[in-house]
């Protein structure tokens, strides 16, 4: 997904770059140390503090939403983005997301705590890719594996896909 030329130093990590980590590295989020502990696993690999505290509150957040968001949504409601919501997450993200719940993989509560993750980060409009990265941890954070098309969708890049 970040691909290795940001693990290289090329470009500066960032705490989406701990949160590829912890996916690539953990299977499921009870697999992770304690924070302490994982703070300092995290550190020896060659995070910041900076990158990693964000990291861990942020995840942290998501696990409260994961608390939040249990139970059904009817299948027919639309969801209506609020206009703070439309300038943070973009016309890419949210038709990202659209695509995923019209292909029947992201119920309701999960496409609530995508959203409720990326309002919680600062700053611009949000990136395609970032926004990706912030659904496969949705997925992980509950113990699911996305089926191998959503996968594809998640980590290969538009331009890097094959044209038969």
């Amino acid at each position: 997904m970040r691909g290795a030329v940001r693990t290289l130093g090329y470009h500066p990590l960032t705490m989406f770059d701990v949160l590829v980590y912890l996916y690539e590295t953990y299977w499921r989020p009870d697999a992770c140390p304690d924070s302490a502990q994982l703070a300092r696993k995290l550190t020896a690999v060659g995070f910041e503090n900076d990158e990693i505290q964000e990291a861990l509150n942020w995840l942290e957040g998501l696990a409260a939403a994961g608390e939040a968001y249990h139970g059904e949504q009817s299948p027919h409601a639309l969801r209506v983005y609020s206009a703070a919501e439309v300038e943070h997450l973009g016309e890419a993200s949210i038709g990202f997301i659209s695509f995923l719940e019209s292909a029947g993989v992201l119920p309701g509560a999960m496409r609530e705590m995508v959203i409720d993750r990326a309002m919680a980060i600062g700053g611009n409009a949000m990136d395609l890719e970032d926004l990706k990265i912030i659904v496969l941890m949705v997925f992980w954070s509950l113990g699911e594996e996305p089926d191998a098309l959503i996968l594809d969708e998640l980590f290969v890049a538009p331009e890097d896909r094959l044209i038969h």
